[in-house]
């Protein structure tokens, strides 16, 4: 963040300031919302939740090294030498704060929205164009209506390009991100059954989603799955111009994967308006095209060569516990994909899994949450696709899992444990572990899997 006065805070935020403080120059370094972690002359913003207060910890943030806080109401007392300012909203204000701020740069944002794979796009967008531009980009969870504002606030002049990731669980999320963004291109990756439970349908998420394209600037550019059954019905009817990514006939934006080694890569063949060659994408899965053409698509829109998307490509580094690749000793992978997970991308993962090479191939899956009454019908379609998919083992954690377990042992699966949780699952894990075995980790973030991750890593040897 670029250092800002006072002054700008109470004309951004249209504060109020407080108490006997007067310094309307006093510079602020950064913006903080959490009190254990407070740098100096930070402005504390402290937010309010159904759990929580962050009122309560003004005074720690002060005396941690704060200039300053919002507040929302007037204190009983004031520190000496600290600034506050009184808004009626501190989410409110954080926000309008970020749009303000963000108004100073003159570079132009992507918007990634969509229920499976917007933070593989998002990482994969901001590789491509990492080869000509400095790029900021969302990093961890910080999709929502406070990470997002956050992100903006880190931007400095020499950022040349934006890549923000937006996340929702139920309508106006999208609206509320997007509207603070106004993007220069919007990208949805697809519609699926994240957060059904919330919004009731896939129909419902569709329209959710779709909250972003109205914020999308004129002259702007839409990207978005055309092999999704409900954007595909966006063709012709989008406020921007739009380019359809996928597999099908007649899509802007096309690819075929032509091979692969099973371990680290796969390689396929773009074919966008400007571009039509062979690439190699670091990571497994046929679904990973969607992301590597769209990563394409939005190069292309801001003048990159194709020889330079093809090398930003390779340079894609998946978020930590996003299909992170862990080779150990004995010929034992492990795939750890804890970060999430929804019926789509469990079945995206099982495919991975099943296209390796290894003779013993297994699954620790948990619960996969906010399915609502969809829930035990979606565990235990996921189950048959292991077993269809002829995987050997699964390892089903949790509540809903136990529906996961019965698909799988329906569908044929030769091994099958359910485990009520993660201390049950670990007892499990050496049972499973084999020479020449790939071991696939993934469930809800709720769930924690990453537990089991460090178990395994602690049960096999480095390669």
């Amino acid at each position: 963040m670029e250092t800002i006065t006072l002054a700008q805070l109470l004309e951004a935020v249209e504060g109020k300031l407080l108490g006997e403080y007067v310094d309307l120059d006093t510079p602020i370094l950064r913006v903080d919302t959490d009190s254990r972690n407070i740098h100096e002359n930070a402005l504390f913003i402290p937010l309010v939740g159904e759990r929580f207060d962050g009122h309560a910890y003004i005074n720690s943030a002060l005396e941690g090294g704060a200039a300053g806080c919002l507040t929302v109401r007037e204190r009983e007392s004031y520190l000496p030498g600290k600034f506050y300012v009184k808004v009626t909203n501190t989410q409110k204000a954080l926000r309008d704060l970020a749009a303000w701020y963000k108004a100073r740069f003159d570079i132009p944002f992507i918007a990634v929205t969509g229920s499976v794979g917007k933070t593989t796009a998002k990482d994969m967008i901001a590789a491509v164009l990492g080869v000509k531009y400095k790029v900021l980009k969302t990093e961890g969870n910080f999709n929502n209506n406070v990470g997002l504002p956050l992100t903006l606030l880190r931007l400095d002049h020499s950022y040349e390009i934006a890549v923000l990731e937006m996340g929702m669980d139920r309508f106006g999320e999208i609206d509320y991100l997007a509207g603070t963004v106004q993007p220069d291109v919007g990208v949805i990756t697809n519609i699926g059954d994240a957060h059904i439970e919330r919004l009731g349908s896939r129909e419902n998420i569709f329209k959710a989603k779709c909250e972003l394209l109205p914020h999308v600037r004129k002259n702007g550019l839409l990207v978005l799955n055309g092999d999704d059954e409900l954007l595909s019905t966006l063709k012709g009817n989008t406020p921007v111009p739009a380019l359809f990514c996928g597999k099908g006939e007649g899509l802007d934006c096309r690819a075929q994967v032509t091979g692969g080694d099973s371990v680290s890569h796969i390689t396929c063949r773009l074919t966008t308006p400007h571009m039509d060659r062979e690439v190699k994408i670091p990571a497994l899965g046929e679904h990973m095209i969607y992301p590597a053409l769209i990563a394409a698509a939005v190069g292309e829109r801001f003048g990159l060569t194709p020889d330079e998307i093809a090398q930003g490509l390779t340079q894609f580094v998946p978020t930590r516990m996003r299909m992170n690749i862990q080779r150990r000793a004995d010929q034992i992978t492990i795939l750890d994909d804890t970060y999430n997970a929804n019926p789509q991308s469990m079945r995206a993962a099982i495919s991975v899994l099943a296209d390796g090479h290894s003779k013993w191939k297994a699954a620790v899956l948990g619960d996969m949450l906010e399915l609502g009454p969809f829930a035990p019908a979606l565990h235990e379609e996921v189950g048959q696709c292991l077993g269809k998919s002829g995987i050997d083992c699964l390892v089903a954690v949790g509540e809903m899992s136990e529906h996961m377990a019965k698909g799988a042992r329906d569908s044929g699966v030769p091994l099958v444990y359910h485990c009520t949780d993660n201390d049950e699952a670990r007892k499990v894990l050496p049972q499973i572990i084999k020479p020449d075995s790939t071991v696939l980790v993934k469930a809800s973030r709720g769930m924690k899997l990453e537990e089991l991750t460090a178990e395994l890593m602690e049960l096999t040897k480095e390669a």
